[in-house]
């Protein structure tokens, strides 16, 4: 595997898996870079909007903790691991609350969280939030850009036309500068330019449909050093990698920065098990 790959891991913690300070320890031990987790606030139970993984939404959609409070747990019982949120629905939350707790965890984690973030899929939880899913795109843009400020502003100020707030003072600040890296997901074409236009790394999930992304590669860079930009500073992260090696090498010898494999929301040793035959791979 090429030396500049790292590898992450992802869950969706529940009440029943194990403990996110455990899974936290776990994956440190075994030398990942990352522990990424998934956020739904609720299923509404309507499930009128399916959901693009398939036809049965796994019970892990309905049963995931909240997850800074999940990588609040997984911080203290670490000392080098990233906490991600992979990713968070910036389109349901509010700004200011959000700013908070993406600052707080940076700040007493000693500057270890990637904020990973979407748009989301399900237009029914999105409604109860009042967020219209036409809008989710510039709503979630106009709040990363609102929270940017907050981060580095004192005192903040954004006027938006869905977020607008006058002169606000809030800390702590992030310990990272200017704020944590900002990691956006969505597939190609229109995830890519998001990620160009406002973050600092291209989450493309694998399972959906477009899976080529080495294909895209040549694209997203030509993308990034059109809008002006560094590609070397734009991270590609895949998400729900396959444990595959031979894959995986192909995303090594792309460019890739980082890939995350997916993990079962089940108890300890389950886990740690298939840990360890992931370590193996990388």
């Amino acid at each position: 595997m090429s030396h500049n790959l790292t590898a992450g891991v992802m869950m969706f913690p529940t009440a029943y898996s194990i403990h996110p300070g455990d899974l936290g320890t776990a994956a440190e031990e075994r030398n990942f870079e990352s522990l990424w987790v998934a956020e739904h606030s609720h299923i509404p139970a309507s499930r009128e909007t399916p959901w693009p993984g398939g036809a049965d939404l796994p019970q892990m959609y309905y049963d995931v903790v909240d997850p800074f409070v999940a990588l609040s747990m997984a911080a203290q019982a670490t000392t080098t691991l990233k906490l991600a949120t992979g990713i968070c629905l910036v389109a349901q939350r509010d700004p200011i609350q959000t700013a908070k707790a993406v600052a707080s965890l940076d700040a007493l984690s000693g500057g270890r969280v990637l904020f990973g973030v979407g748009g989301g899929w399900n237009r029914e939880e999105m409604a109860n939030h009042g967020t219209d899913f036409a809008g989710r795109w510039k709503l979630m843009r106009e709040r990363i850009e609102a929270m940017k400020e907050i981060w580095t502003g004192d005192p903040a100020t954004y006027h938006g036309e869905l977020v607008s707030f006058d002169a606000i003072i809030t800390n702590p600040k992030p310990a990272q500068k200017p704020y944590p890296p900002i990691h956006v997901g969505g597939a190609f074409p229109h995830g890519m330019r998001r990620a160009i236009r406002y973050g600092d790394g291209w989450i493309p999930l694998i399972g959906r449909g477009d899976d080529d992304i080495v294909d895209h590669l040549p694209a997203f860079r030509a993308a990034v050093t059109e809008a002006g930009r560094n590609p070397d500073d734009m991270e590609v992260t895949v998400y729900a990698c396959p444990p595959d090696k031979t894959l995986v090498q192909r995303y090594a010898d792309a460019g890739i920065t980082r890939v995350v494999f997916g993990l079962p929301p089940a108890d300890g040793d389950t886990v740690r098990g298939y840990l360890d035959t992931l370590a193996a791979l990388i």
